[in-house]
């Protein structure tokens, strides 16, 4: 799947992932790599850009740590991205149960009043 396809959920994809805790960088990309069973292999390039997006935000705290000897920094959620992952999911809700009476053939369309 392409960062293009991403446009406008990339940053509610981040703050979930760092929602069970603190990650590197790195270790981000592997958690949307696997948690999307190899659908979501995004590049550097596309993600750090973001994080700090979402740090400018303050949705998201870093840190300098040492990860196996190496320094890495280190991404958190903060109150304010915990608010925010909240708002997207509601939001990504309304949107999924909109466009679901258009693409999902199990959905039977409403009928006009």
């Amino acid at each position: 799947m392409k960062a293009q396809a991403l446009h406008g959920h990339l940053d509610a994809l981040l703050l979930a992932v760092l929602e069970s805790g603190a990650l590197h960088g790195y270790a981000i990309i592997e958690a949307l790599r696997t948690r999307s069973e190899g659908n979501l292999d995004l590049p550097t390039g596309t993600i750090y850009p973001a994080l700090r997006r979402l740090e400018r935000a303050g949705h998201v705290a870093s840190t300098w740590s040492t990860v196996n000897g190496r320094e890495r920094r280190t991404y958190e959620l903060t109150d304010t991205g915990r608010r925010a992952l909240a708002g997207e999911r509601a939001g990504w809700h309304e949107f999924r149960s909109t466009v679901g009476r258009f693409l999902d053939p199990a959905t039977p369309p409403a009928n006009p009043a």
